[in-house]
């Protein structure tokens, strides 16, 4: 009887055993389906949402060339650029792109500022800092932020080269 008892207990012990295990085991599967499911919303999902938003971007982009504004001449700028190994200069001619008639009137009104502004901007650059397409891009984002400042109303929505010369002397 003694050994009968044993044997129960044993039994017993050895199935405890399998429930820790199969507990172990389903836990385990759970948290790597977790773990898993994590890593895929930060691995897969935020690339969507980045190619999300740079489509966004283009058809925004696309919006603002079928809505062209006025376009308003500025002329041609030649200067001495700020490159103190050679004497290099800059021929560049400037279009701004404007919302309306009253804002055509007002850079009409306030033109020897907006040409002085433009010139003193160019004169600080060098030809390292125009020959890169990200620093033409910073260019124009610099006079367009330039002009709006002298602009009470704003109004300019685009900058275009229509020329552009980096010259040796």
């Amino acid at each position: 009887m003694a050994e009968e008892n044993q044997n129960v207990e044993q039994e017993e012990k050895k199935g405890g055993g399998k429930k820790k295990f199969f507990i172990l085991f389903l836990l385990l599967l759970v948290l790597g389906g977790a773990g898993s499911a994590v890593a895929y919303k930060f691995l897969f999902l935020n690339k969507e949402n980045k190619e999300e938003d740079k489509a966004e971007k283009i058809v925004e982009e696309i919006k603002n060339i079928e809505e062209v504004g006025i376009q308003y001449d500025l002329g041609s700028f030649i200067v001495n650029l700020a490159d103190k190994d050679a004497d290099r200069y800059l021929k560049i001619a400037i279009v701004l792109e404007i919302q309306d008639e009253k804002v055509k009137m007002e850079v009409e009104k306030r033109l020897p500022q907006i040409k002085d502004v433009i010139t003193t901007l160019l004169f600080t650059k060098t030809s390292a800092d125009l020959k890169s397409p990200e620093g033409l891009e910073r260019l124009k984002e610099e006079i367009l932020k330039r002009v709006n400042a002298i602009l009470p109303i704003g109004g300019v929505k685009n900058v275009y080269f229509t020329e552009f010369v980096i010259q040796t002397a």
